[in-house]
């Protein structure tokens, strides 16, 4: 198992700020299942303000690049990848077109 850590911002809207949190109660049965089949066996989210943070366990099958592939030819992933792009916006650092960007951990309670 991996876990992979990555951040992105909502737009400062209070009102968009809870919609977005609405959708992500009642997301689809087929976003779900496209989250399982690329490997990631856990997901959540985490809301301060307007940063998102969102944690990721995977199997050894999970990479970005598949999942990405595997995305681009969902129309449902792509339908819901639209729609929740009016809620959100890069965090200063990202590359243009750039959305959830990878977090480098830097410090683990039990490490050795």
């Amino acid at each position: 198992m991996k876990r992979y850590c990555l951040a992105l911002d909502l737009k400062n809207d209070p009102k968009l700020i809870a919609e977005y949190e609405h959708w992500h109660r009642q997301v689809s049965p087929e976003i779900k299942k496209s989250i399982w089949e690329a490997g990631i066996t856990d997901m959540q989210l985490f809301r301060f303000n307007d940063r998102l943070f969102m944690i990721m366990e995977t199997d050894d099958s999970f990479s970005f690049e598949r999942k990405a592939a595997m995305d681009k030819s969902n129309p449902k992933v792509q339908e819901w990848e639209v729609f929740v792009s009016k809620f959100q916006q890069p965090i200063p650092g990202s590359k243009e077109g750039e959305k959830w960007q990878l977090m480098d951990r830097i410090f683990g309670l039990n490490d050795k």
